[in-house]
C-alpha cells in the first residue's frame, strides 16, 4: 500500500469513510460493515474516518466494536462541531469546553485512550477559531489526540488555525464533478504543508454509474434530499457520466476506478476517502490504487467535468451556508 503524507502523519494512499455504515445512504449491514472495516485493514487502509455526527454517536460506537482488537493497526480519524440546532436547522458548535466534552465523548464510544486525527467538523462562526484551535492543541498535549485538522473551513480559517498550532489535514468534499478546492484550497495546503483529505471523492456514489435515478435510491437515503439528485438535475448529470464511462472503457477499469484515480493523480498529498459499508465496493476502490490514467485520459476528465458543471448544489441550502466559513 503506497502511503502519503498529512502534515506529519503519515497514511495510506486511500481511506475508509464510515458514514454510510449507520442509517445515512440507505439500510447498512452492521456485520457486512464491521467485515467492510476488516478488509480494509488487510489491504493495508489504515486511515478510517468517522464522526460524532454520523448516526448521533453510533458511527464511533460501530468503529470502536471493529477495532477493539485491531486498534494499533489503525489511524483513526473523527470529528465533532458538526450539530443540529433546535429547530433542526444545521449548525456548528466550537467553543474550547464543548470541544472537550466532544472528544471525551468521541474517546469513550470508540473505546480508545487517543484520537490520532481530530477534525473540526464544521467552523463554528461565532468562536474564533484560534480558540477553537487551542482547546484541540491543549488535548493533544494531554494525548487525548494525535493531530489535529478541519473540515470545509474557509482559506483564511485554515491560515488562521494553521498559525495557531499545525494542521495535519484539511477535509473538503473533492471528485470530478466538485473540484472548487482547486481555486484556492489545493494551492494553500500545498503551500502551508497540510494535508489534504478528499470526501465523497466518488460523487456520493453516483459517479460508479450504479444511480440511474432517485429510483435508485431507498425512501430514507439522504441523497433525495441533496440538490444534484433531485429530478430536475440528476438527468442532466447522468450525461455526464458517457465520457466516464467511456475513457473508463478505455483504462480497462471500472468509472468508480478512473474517477479515483483521477482524485489521487492530483497531489502526492490528497488522500482519497471513499465511503462504502460493503466488502465488494472496497475492494473496487483499493484496486484503483493499480489504474495509471494516460495523459490524453486524465485531460478529456478534466475537460468534460470543468469545475461547475454539475447541475445543483452539493448540499441542500441550509448545509450550503455552514460550508467555507
Amino acid at each position: 500500500m503506497e502511503r502519503r503524507m498529512l502534515g506529519e502523519l503519515e497514511v495510506s494512499a486511500i481511506g475508509l469513510g464510515c458514514m454510510s455504515m449507520t442509517q445515512i445512504y440507505g439500510t447498512p449491514d452492521e456485520g457486512e460493515a464491521i467485515a467492510t472495516i476488516h478488509r480494509a485493514l488487510e489491504h493495508g487502509i489504515d486511515l478510517i474516518d468517522t464522526s460524532d455526527a454520523y448516526g448521533g454517536g453510533q458511527n464511533e460506537e460501530l468503529l470502536g466494536r471493529a477495532l477493539k482488537d485491531r486498534r494499533d493497526r489503525a489511524v483513526i480519524a473523527s470529528k465533532f462541531g458538526n450539530i443540529r440546532l433546535p429547530d433542526g436547522r444545521p449548525g456548528a458548535k466550537g467553543d474550547p469546553e464543548f470541544a472537550r466534552q466532544s472528544c471525551e465523548a468521541s474517546l469513550k464510544r470508540l473505546g480508545v485512550e487517543t484520537i490520532d486525527l481530530y477534525y473540526v467538523h464544521r467552523i463554528d462562526p461565532t468562536v474564533p477559531i484560534e480558540d477553537t484551535v487551542g482547546a484541540l492543541a491543549d488535548l493533544k498535549r494531554e494525548g487525548k489526540i494525535r493531530h489535529i485538522g478541519l473540515s470545509e473551513a474557509s482559506p483564511e480559517t485554515l491560515k488562521r488555525a494553521h498559525a495557531t498550532h499545525p494542521i495535519a489535514a484539511l477535509q473538503t468534499e473533492y471528485s470530478l464533478w466538485t473540484r472548487d478546492a482547486e481555486a484556492e484550497l489545493l494551492p494553500l495546503c500545498a503551500e502551508l504543508g497540510v494535508g489534504y483529505v478528499a470526501y465523497s471523492p466518488l460523487g456520493r456514489g453516483f459517479l460508479t454509474g450504479t444511480i440511474t435515478g432517485q429510483d435508485s435510491l431507498e425512501e430514507g437515503d439522504r441523497r433525495r434530499q441533496h440538490p444534484r439528485f433531485a429530478e430536475e438535475n440528476i438527468a442532466q448529470n447522468i450525461k455526464l457520466l458517457t465520457t466516464l464511462n467511456d475513457l473508463a472503457s478505455k483504462e480497462g477499469c471500472t468509472p468508480a476506478q478512473l474517477a479515483l484515480a483521477w482524485v489521487a493523480s492530483r497531489g502526492k498529498t490528497i488522500v482519497p476517502l471513499p465511503g462504502t459499508k460493503q466488502r465488494k465496493w472496497l475492494d473496487e476502490n483499493v484496486a484503483a490504487l493499480s489504474v495509471s490514467p494516460s495523459a490524453e485520459t486524465l485531460e478529456a476528465l478534466d475537460a468534460a467535468f470543468q469545475p461547475g458543471v454539475a447541475a445543483g448544489t452539493r448540499y441542500p441550502a441550509g448545509q450550503m451556508a455552514s460550508l467555507g466559513v
